[in-house]
């Protein structure tokens, strides 16, 4: 299973939406250079106010660009980015992912994959009504959270539009992604 990096994107500052680079560098252990949520142990404000000795298990956020046309169609208008997203894929059913996953991309970095991003209502001050569409319920009454899946950074390298990524699965029994 492989897809394709089609945006990159950071911040150095706390705000929603990340600015699209050129590049980005992975740090092992760390996240993103130069972007906010970089760090070895929690750097979301809800969570360092619970507890600021809390391991990163939110690195690297990634979110499938098919989301941002599942919304389009709903006249919503978003790019990558705008979500807070470090890397828009393609190509690849993120949400379906296991725990542990490891996606291998571009020619160095490895991210491994540690669950789904839980969507707060800043979602809603970017566009209103945004939030219910990637946040919802199945059939069963579940909740399905559709806004991306955060990772931590295994392997160091740059990551640029274009590269590939490569899904590598742990060994089963798989666990499904849950919020982080």
């Amino acid at each position: 299973m492989s897809g394709t990096v089609k945006a990159v994107s950071s911040n150095s500052e706390y705000s929603f939406t990340k600015t699209n680079r050129a590049g980005i560098m992975l740090l092992a252990g760390l996240g993103v250079e130069g972007d906010v949520h970089a760090g070895a142990t929690v750097k979301h404000r809800s969570r360092v106010a619970q507890d600021p000795t809390q391991p990163n298990l939110r690195q690297v956020h990634l979110i499938h660009e098919e989301l941002f046309t599942e919304v389009g169609e709903e006249g919503f208008d978003v790019a990558p980015g705008d979500l807070g997203e470090n890397i828009t894929t393609s190509g690849i059913d993120l949400l379906g992912l296991p725990v542990g996953t490891l996606l291998c991309i571009g020619d160095e970095a490895i991210v491994e994959v540690t669950g789904l991003r839980n969507p707060c209502l800043q979602i809603d001050n970017f566009q209103d009504g945004l939030l219910k569409k990637v946040v919802g319920r199945d059939e069963a009454g579940n909740i399905v959270r559709k806004a991306g899946i955060m990772s931590v950074v295994q392997a160091a390298g740059v990551v640029r539009p274009g590269d590939t990524i490569t899904v590598k699965l742990p060994d089963e029994p798989h666990r499904p992604l849950d919020r982080v």
